[in-house]
């Protein structure tokens, strides 16, 4: 205890509390953090509780940004470019409100308090008011107990926006990140150079204050695989002439050996070099478990971390060839609160586990940077080749709102003798810079193929310095736009819909448990009941009619994509089995293709797919359409949306005198309507993303035979045999192979239709059975938490003086 607490106890004359909060070790900064829950058990008789609770309330309601008196460590902070918290300056009130809570009665919220620290007191607040509440419920096995407990359950959510960041080694990437969140030396630069399947995570440690880092390992069985293909694949290429690219894949493959297994590994048969005396000192390798690393700073935990991020010269053996991913957590970082940020590796692996991985994550990504040196930004190949290629899983078969092209080290032209005034070269600077975005939005113009997946206004190009931005040399902070970064990203931490969000939902589960008590108004359930049964199914069949349609849109598109896709085979397997390639050049890549059943990696990035190129005219027909009925940009919502239209007129209710005999019950069920229609439309996010590439996934389900065939050439002419086995079996299928994608395709949507309509209607009957047809004769009394709550409400959306028509 220090001395703020004991004044302010005996100030508030509750100075027979002081030994209590002495022993609970209770000082400044946890004082003002004490909650429902704490003050109860630290407080037990009501007069003092009651007393303590309304001037604890009013002393943080006194407390102004830049006082003394209390301790934010929550308050959200300007990166500090050396790691350490830059606690004088404040960050600007997260900006942006969830449209799914405006009201037409809101008022705009004041800014005359630290809103992030506020709303997080509020939300602990209100979250520990729902755990007292939860533990209040009886334990009888009834459907309206079982019911509130589990909705209580399920207001605790993670809203999470994943940040893909990709780019090729040398174009300052890790440079970039550990700038822009404020930690410069978390990221070693070239920290995947010698590993780019790697993929490293970095979010918020939300549970101490120590850095971590989450290591996951391929599989053993996995590594099995790796090593055959390995082995085979050097065994091969010593018995011809290789082009560049297998000459780079035959040194990618001995320095992975070589680094893992020391000297003599080529002596030894894969079955060798699975011995488990090789992993002793990974045992997690062998139990099939992860590696947690800890350190208090940065560099303590880099240095753990780098025998399993990348290659270096101080120690014998490195194990990054066997990592599938890493996840790193920083603690006291606020931009990364709600935000995940990915190094991605360009465009996937050859690794089946880690290339699904990769897939997973591109596609649930909301925003990509792609990063390249300013000084080719508009004809970097690698950096184009990379949107190309990985376009589809981020637009129709993802999530993906945004792209960001990130020019970096835009002040190394500067560095000329001949530019010797600082004016000059800021000059320069900037006027290079804007050159340089009008170039990259240029070349994006001409991109036809990635445009189909996203629109003109997706793509927003920054030019940034990391040094300058650290070194204010030439260039102001604003200027390197490194600070515009840190501004999407704290737009991302929507931490004030967060609690928004929970608050109202924990406003309607109280409204119904208080709702259910009373007794009254058992005529009026009767008829809105009956009410409810109509605009149920009215409601119900706006949506089905909408989706029948699209429906039928997606059939006739596919119909002409299998007829194109069958007139259009011959010519697209050609194009992959047949390239204007030497024969004996070509034979290494098309033996790969088959092995890899159907895909290959080239060492410039480009990605050979066959599957997806036999499937290009299937997914060609759907492409604009698929985008305008699950966008991932704007308001328009999932399914042209149908679904947010979707309603019982709820609030509407609420108004009228007539109802307000189960005012408290229509304000739950409005409550519901919003909530089930956020969660159909984050489970058609995912689906869609399933349905759309199903096209060629069927395909490759379709081929494997095929490459298990091919798998089987060997020996002289087996390019040719290779090539006619594919080629024999594709035009021998295609009648079918076609017409099985597209069935197979509009069935996922007919399921999601089906589960949609299901939910819907079984979600919202359940709430109204619950809140309209039960009694809660042994539900406990909730007036107090409902009108606590309620003002917390009111409070968030601005209108402290006004009921919350919700």
């Amino acid at each position: 205890m220090d001395d703020f607490v004991r004044d302010k106890l005996t100030e508030w004359d509750l100075s027979e509390l002081i030994e209590t909060f002495k022993a609970q070790g209770i000082d400044r900064e946890s004082f003002y953090f004490l909650d429902h829950q704490d003050i109860a058990v630290l407080i037990p008789t009501v007069g003092p509780r009651s007393k303590f609770k309304k001037r604890l309330k009013s002393l943080k309601k006194e407390q102004k940004p830049g006082n003394p008196e209390v301790v934010d460590s929550s308050a959200q902070v300007c990166p500090s470019t050396s790691g350490k918290s830059n606690k004088g300056k404040r960050r600007s009130d997260l900006q942006g409100e969830s449209s799914q809570w405006r009201s037409p009665t809101r008022k705009p919220r004041l800014d005359t308090k630290p809103a992030s620290f506020q709303e997080e007191i509020l939300l602990s607040d209100v979250k520990n008011i729902m755990s007292v509440v939860h533990q209040k419920i009886p334990q009888q096995d009834n459907k309206l107990n079982n019911f509130l407990r589990r909705k209580i359950d399920d207001l605790e959510t993670d809203k999470r926006e994943v940040v893909g960041v990709f780019g090729k080694t040398g174009a300052g990437k890790s440079y970039l990140i550990n700038t822009v969140i404020g930690e410069s030396n978390l990221l070693p630069s070239g920290s995947i150079s010698a590993c780019t399947s790697v993929m490293i995570k970095v979010e918020a440690n939300m549970q101490n204050l120590k850095y971590e880092a989450d290591i996951e390992f391929i599989t053993k069985e996995e590594w099995k695989d790796e090593l055959w293909f390995s082995k085979n694949f050097l065994r091969d290429s010593a018995d011809h002439k290789m082009n560049e690219d297998e000459e780079k894949d035959r040194k990618d493959i001995v320095e992975k050996l070589s680094v893992l297994y020391g000297e003599d590994w080529d002596k030894k048969s894969p079955e060798d070099l699975m011995d488990d005396k090789y992993f002793k000192e990974i045992p997690e390798f062998l139990n099939s478990d992860r590696k947690m690393l800890t350190g208090k700073t940065t560099e303590a935990l880099s240095a753990k971390l780098v025998l399993y991020t990348k290659n270096g010269s101080k120690v014998k053996r490195w194990y990054w060839p066997l990592v599938k991913c890493v996840t790193i957590r920083v603690p006291n970082n606020d931009l990364l609160k709600h935000v995940t940020l990915v190094d991605l590796p360009g465009n996937g692996d050859r690794n089946k586990s880690r290339d699904k991985m990769w897939k997973a994550v591109v596609g649930s990504c909301s925003t990509v940077w792609i990063v390249t040196d300013i000084n080719r930004a508009a004809t970097e190949p690698e950096a184009w080749e990379i949107l190309k290629s990985a376009c589809r899983f981020m637009g129709n078969a993802g999530q993906c709102r945004q792209i960001h092209f990130i020019c970096t080290k835009s002040d190394e032209s500067s560095k000329s003798p001949d530019r010797p005034s600082p004016t000059d070269i800021r000059d320069f600077i900037l006027e290079r810079n804007v050159d340089a975005k009008k170039e990259v939005i240029e070349e994006f113009s001409k991109l036809n193929k990635v445009k189909k997946h996203f629109s003109d206004g997706s793509l927003k190009v920054f030019t940034v310095s990391s040094f300058e931005f650290l070194s204010k040399t030439v260039l102001e902070p604003k200027e390197t736009e490194i600070p515009e970064l840190q501004e999407f990203l704290k737009g991302l931490n929507d931490c004030h819909s967060v609690t928004l969000n929970y608050v109202k939902g924990a406003l309607g589960i109280l409204s119904q448990i208080q709702g259910a008590r009373l007794r009254d108004g058992a005529d009026i359930k009767t008829a809105v009941c009956t009410d409810f049964g109509q605009k149920m199914k009215d409601a119900l069949d706006k949506v089905r009619k909408s989706m029948e349609e699209t429906h039928q849109a997606f059939e006739e598109c596919l119909s002409e994509g299998v007829e194109k896709s069958k007139s259009s085979c011959g010519k697209n397997l050609k194009s992959v089995i047949h390239p204007n390639i030497p024969g004996n050049e070509f034979h290494r890549t098309l033996k790969s293709i088959v092995q890899h059943d159907g895909t290959y990696k080239t060492r410039k990035g480009k990605q050979i797919n066959l599957n997806m190129k036999l499937s290009s005219c299937l997914t060609e027909s759907i492409d604009e359409k698929f985008k305008k009925t699950f966008p991932n940009e704007g308001e328009c919502g999932q399914f042209n949306g149908v679904l947010n239209l979707f309603s019982l007129d709820t609030e509407m209710m609420t108004k009228e005198k007539k109802y307000k005999d189960v005012k408290l019950q229509l304000i739950f069920l409005s409550t519901e309507e919003d909530k089930i229609k956020t969660k159909l439309n984050k489970i058609i996010r995912n689906r869609k993303k399933m349905i759309y590439s199903s096209l060629t996934t069927t395909i490759e389900t379709t081929m494997q035979e095929c490459y298990d065939v091919a798998k089987q050439k060997k020996g002289p002419g087996s390019l040719k045999d290779m090539r006619d086995t594919i080629n024999d079996y594709v035009l021998g299928s295609k009648d079918v192979m076609f017409q099985t994608a597209k069935d197979d395709m509009l069935n996922q949507l007919r399921a999601l239709m089906r589960e949609i309509l299901e939910v819907l209607e079984k979600t919202m009957q359940e709430s109204i059975d619950l809140s309209l047809k039960t009694d809660g004769v042994s539900i406990p009394d909730v007036e107090i938490e409902l009108e606590m709550v309620k003002n917390h409400y009111k409070e968030l959306m601005g209108s402290p003086d006004e009921e919350p028509l919700i």
